[in-house]
C-alpha cells in the first residue's frame, strides 16, 4: 500500500523572510482581488503584488502565477487567488495546479501561505492543498528498465491555518485513494485475480483485518452462476469473491457498511470482443474493487465505530473456447435466471452474485462501485460519476455530498418501468438490452434485483474514474474517485441508515 511519509507542520502565523529563504518552493493563496493590506502582510509582498498586477489579462483557467524570489536560494513561488465562495471541486483543482507548478523542481520541502481568509476558509484551503500534495507525492508503478528518479517530498509547512482533525482524515483518505490508483495502474501481467488476492491478504495481515475468499469451487457450491459465467473463459481458475472485514473494538454488533467493488482485472469484452481503441486501458476495469478496498482501509485507519466490509468481485473477461456467449441462460445464487445478451456487460454479472451474497450477511448499508457503463460517460461526461439509490429521499444529500467533497455525482432514476427493456422470453431477466440508450439505468435496475429486500443501497457508476489530465486534486489518469466521496458521506453522517 502506498504510504504518505510527508510530515505536516502547521503554523497559525505567517512566515518571516528567514523561513521563506530556507524553503525552496512556496505556494501562496490569497483572496481574489486582494487589497493592498493583504500584500503588506506577506513577506516579499511587494514583489508578489507586482507579479500579480503583471499577470496576463486572460490567464489559463486556474493557472497559478509563478515567480522567483530575489533571495539567496531563489525560492520559487506559485500564487493563486481564490473566491471565498469557491466550490470544493474548483478549490481542489486549483490546489493540484499549484502543486504541479513545482513538479520539475521535486523539492523535499514545500511551504504554503494562506492569508486573508477566515478560520473556516483557511482550513478548507489548507486541507485541499494537503490533499493535492499527498496525491502528487504518492509513488505510482514504474516498470521501465530505468525508472525515472523521484526525489521524495519529506515535509510540507502550512502557515496561516490552525490545527484540525480534518487533516488526519486527509492522510487516511489519500492512502486509500493512492492504493486504488496504484492498483489500477498495474498492467494485467502484474495484477491478475490471483496476485490481487495475495496483495489483499498482505494488507489484511498488516491491518489486522479478517479475510475470506470464495474460490471457483466455493462459488459452484453456492450456485453463483452469473459470476461463474464470466470466470469460465479464463485459462486460470483464480477468480473469486474476496471478503475483507474490519471489526472495531466497540460497536461490533452494529450493522456493517458493505463496500462492493467490480474487480475485472482485464476486460477483452469476451466473445463480443472490444474494438482495439476500447481495449486499451482495460486493466483499469477493476477500479471499483480498488475504491472499495481503499475506502475500507481508510475507515479502518480512522477507527470508525461500526464494522466495515469490502466484497471484491475478482475475475478476468477472456475470449476462448469456454467463454460464455450471447443467448446463454445462467442462474445466479439468489435463483434469478439471466439471459446473456452481450458478453461485454460482464461487470453486472459478477456484481449480481456478489451483491446477493453480501446481502445474506444483512449489512446496514451497501455501496457498490464499478466502471460499469459507457452510457454513463455519454450521459454526463468524465467529470462526474453517476449515482443510483433505492432510497429516493437520499438524492439531495448525495448530490450535496459530491459538491462538498469535490468528487461530484449526479443521480439517475431507478423506476420499475425501465424493466420493460430487460424482459426475456426465456429467463427471468435479460442481462442487458439489445439496444440500450440508457444502459447505465438498465444496469442499475438489473443490479437492484440482487440487493436484499429492505437493505439501503447506493450504486456508483464510475464514469469519472479515469481522466488523462487528472481530476480535482489528483494529477494521474486513474484517480481513485469514490474514496473521498464515501468518507465524507459516512464520517459527516449525511445519511441515516
Amino acid at each position: 500500500m502506498p504510504t504518505h511519509d510527508v510530515a505536516l507542520v502547521l503554523k497559525s502565523f505567517l512566515p518571516d523572510t528567514r523561513q521563506i529563504d530556507r524553503i525552496p518552493a512556496w505556494m501562496v493563496i490569497v483572496p481574489e482581488r486582494p487589497a493592498a493590506a493583504i500584500w503588506r502582510g506577506l513577506p516579499y509582498g511587494e514583489i508578489l503584488a507586482q507579479r500579480y498586477r503583471r499577470r496576463p489579462q486572460a490567464p489559463a483557467t486556474g493557472a497559478p502565477i509563478t515567480c522567483e524570489l530575489p533571495n539567496s536560494g531563489g525560492a520559487q513561488v506559485a500564487l493563486a487567488t481564490l473566491s471565498r465562495a469557491v466550490e470544493s471541486f474548483e478549490l481542489l483543482t486549483s490546489a493540484r495546479k499549484l502543486v504541479a507548478a513545482h513538479a520539475e523542481m521535486q523539492p523535499q520541502e514545500i511551504g504554503v501561505v494562506i492569508h486573508g481568509f477566515g478560520v473556516e476558509m483557511s482550513e478548507r484551503v489548507g486541507e485541499a492543498v494537503l490533499a493535492a500534495v499527498l496525491a502528487a507525492a504518492a509513488p505510482m508503478p514504474d516498470l521501465r528498465s530505468r525508472p525515472r528518479r523521484r526525489r521524495p517530498l519529506k515535509r510540507i509547512h502550512v502557515f496561516g491555518a490552525s490545527p484540525s482533525h480534518r487533516y488526519a482524515r486527509t492522510y487516511a483518505e489519500l492512502a486509500g485513494s493512492s492504493l486504488a490508483r496504484h492498483l489500477a495502474t498495474l498492467p494485467p501481467t502484474e495484477l491478475t485475480p490471483g496476485t490481487y488476492r495475495r496483495r489483499v491478504a498482505q494488507l489484511a495481515r498488516d491491518h489486522r483485518l479478517k479475510m475470506d475468499f470464495l474460490d471457483i469451487a466455493a462459488l459452484k457450491r453456492k450456485q453463483a452462476g452469473a459470476f461463474l459465467a464470466v470466470a469460465q473463459g479464463s485459462p486460470s481458475a483464480d477468480a473469486g469473491i474476496l471478503r475483507l472485514r474490519y471489526a472495531p473494538t466497540r460497536g461490533q454488533n452494529r450493522p456493517a457498511v458493505a463496500l462492493v467493488g467490480k474487480g475485472i482485472c482485464f476486460d477483452t469484452g469476451g466473445v463480443n470482443v472490444k474494438p482495439p481503441r476500447y481495449m486499451l486501458g482495460m486493466q483499469g476495469d477493476m477500479q471499483g474493487s480498488a475504491v472499495a478496498l481503499g475506502t475500507l482501509l481508510a475507515l479502518a485507519e480512522m477507527k470508525v465505530e461500526y464494522p466495515v466490509e469490502a466484497w471484491l468481485a475478482l475475475a478476468m473477461n477472456h475470449v476462448g473456447p469456454h467463454a460464455y456467449k450471447p443467448t446463454d441462460v445462467v442462474t445466479a445464487c439468489n435463483g434469478t435466471t439471466i439471459e446473456v445478451i452481450h458478453t461485454d456487460a460482464e461487470g453486472r454479472m459478477v456484481l449480481a452474485d456478489t451483491l446477493a451474497l453480501c446481502s445474506r450477511a444483512r449489512p446496514g448499508l451497501i455501496i457498490d462501485y464499478a466502471t460499469l457503463t459507457g452510457s454513463c460517460v455519454q450521459a454526463i461526461g468524465k467529470s462526474y460519476s453517476g449515482i443510483f439509490t433505492n432510497r429516493p429521499e437520499w438524492w439531495l444529500p448525495l448530490i450535496e455530498n459530491g459538491r462538498l467533497s469535490g468528487e461530484r455525482v449526479w443521480p439517475f432514476p431507478l423506476d420499475k418501468d425501465y424493466d420493460k427493456a430487460l424482459e426475456s422470453t426465456i429467463a427471468d431477466t435479460k442481462q442487458c438490452a439489445e439496444e440500450a440508450p440508457a444502459d447505465h439505468i438498465l444496469a442499475a435496475r438489473f443490479l437492484s434485483r440482487f440487493v436484499g429486500e429492505g437493505i439501503p443501497w447506493i450504486h456508483l457508476d464510475l464514469s469519472s474514474a479515469s481522466n488523462r489530465d487528472g481530476l480535482a486534486h489528483v494529477p494521474t489518469h486513474y484517480n481513485g474517485f469514490g474514496v473521498r466521496y464515501t468518507l465524507d458521506l459516512l464520517l459527516n453522517h449525511r445519511l441515516r441508515w
